[in-house]
């Protein structure tokens, strides 16, 4: 315990993904639990970034974000899911998705507030529910398809709820939220008086099913927040540009909390991303099928060594349980892992409250060369020798 750090900030300390990735340097190890891919995207994004640079553009953007960008944003929702968003009101860039998440957690939720998300949760967002004062309730989606009980979801709404976080595609377990769950989830919003933050960043990731933007569900668009990035559509993830669409005074809301954060950030690569959401429907699905070709060499490579493999319908990620090893405990599965056979994963009970839920599955990431996954497969067979 660090005597220093406030009291609802105690449970959080040193994030799972900076164990795991200095475990990876200290052994060596193939690093399969960060997301981020081992190689760049489109190359006209790269110099559309240095054209910037040498342009000039290396000073303050606009608090809000360069217009090339945000009218880029209002085209990309437009273009793909029939969504209108005024660029000049309703968009506002942020460094990543991560900042959207917690400027927004931080301007709509206030202590005495309850936020209601999904299980397991991306670590990030139960801290920055934890720094705005509010209280989390969870919902567990239930291993193996990751469904969940309605009246879970109805049970965990309280007069005190404020807002439901949504994570469509989503971290870590892959699920792809169905149109019948997501309209429950609008009906519940409407039915309460509830906003819905949504997290999308990996909207374009999706290899079974359908990406259903909440916002689009009648009488929606008015109560979300809809988070994407560039990022996980580019494999950018170093550039750091998110971006927040919702109505006037809900932009207006999270950009007071955003102005005190990083005010602004990513000056060059916002025109870079410009570039890349104007990128033609071919880019989008070649970068789809890619990954799909990956998430299934990961899966089949997985299960061949020895795991049940939990298939995702979408994002850079695969889940195991290791049961199927005779073993419980993922974290100390995780922690040993690099020593046996010099592979890291990330240990799933970490976005868990439900630590009998999360403590057998381990979470590995896909969006890696092929020939490093078939390299991390290889060594993953010698678990069971």
């Amino acid at each position: 315990m660090n005597p220093y750090l406030v009291q609802r900030l105690q449970p959080f300390g040193t994030t799972i993904f900076a164990e795991m990735s200095a475990l990876a340097v200290e052994t060596g190890a193939i690093n399969l639990g960060q997301g981020f891919p081992d190689t760049d995207g489109p190359a006209v994004m790269k110099q559309a970034a240095i054209d910037a640079i040498e342009a000039g553009y290396n000073q303050y953007p606009p608090g809000i974000g360069i217009p090339e960008l945000r009218t880029a944003i209002s085209a990309h929702q437009r273009r793909f899911y029939g969504l209108e968003y005024d660029s000049g009101t309703e968009v506002l860039v942020t460094a990543g998705a991560t900042e959207a998440i917690a400027a927004a957690l931080l301007a709509l939720c206030g202590p005495g507030d309850e936020v209601v998300t999904f299980e397991p949760y991306y670590d990030s967002y139960a801290a920055c529910i934890a720094m705005s004062g509010a209280s989390r309730c969870v919902v567990t989606l239930r291993a193996p398809d990751y469904a969940f009980d309605p009246d879970d979801l109805r049970g965990a709404i309280t007069p005190r709820t404020k807002l439901i976080l949504l994570n469509s595609p989503h971290n870590p377990t892959g699920k792809v939220f169905s149109r019948a769950e997501l309209t429950l989830l609008a009906e519940l919003a409407q039915e309460h008086d509830l906003l819905v933050v949504t997290d999308e960043v990996y909207e374009h990731l999706v290899y079974d099913g359908e990406h259903v933007p909440i916002a689009t569900l009648p009488d929606m668009r008015d109560r979300t927040v809809a988070i994407g990035s560039g990022g996980k559509s580019f494999s950018f993830t170093g550039w750091k540009v998110g971006w927040v669409c919702a109505r006037p005074e809900l932009v207006a809301a999270v950009k007071t909390a955003k102005q005190f954060l990083t005010y602004v950030s990513s000056g060059p690569f916002q025109y870079a991303i410009a570039v890349g959401l104007a990128l033609p429907d071919h880019y989008f699905t070649r970068f789809r099928v890619e990954m799909r070709d990956k998430r299934d060499r990961l899966c089949a490579g997985l299960a061949a060594a020895g795991f049940e493999v939990l298939q995702p319908q979408g994002t850079y990620f695969a889940t195991v349980d290791i049961r199927s090893f005779g073993e419980t405990d993922g974290l100390a599965f995780c922690r040993a892992l690099p020593h046996r056979c010099g592979v890291v994963a990330v240990p799933s009970v970490v976005f868990y409250d439900d630590v009998v839920a999360g403590a057998p599955l381990v979470r590995f990431a896909c969006c890696k060369r092929t020939e490093v996954l078939d390299e991390a497969c290889t060594r993953l067979k010698n678990l069971a020798r």
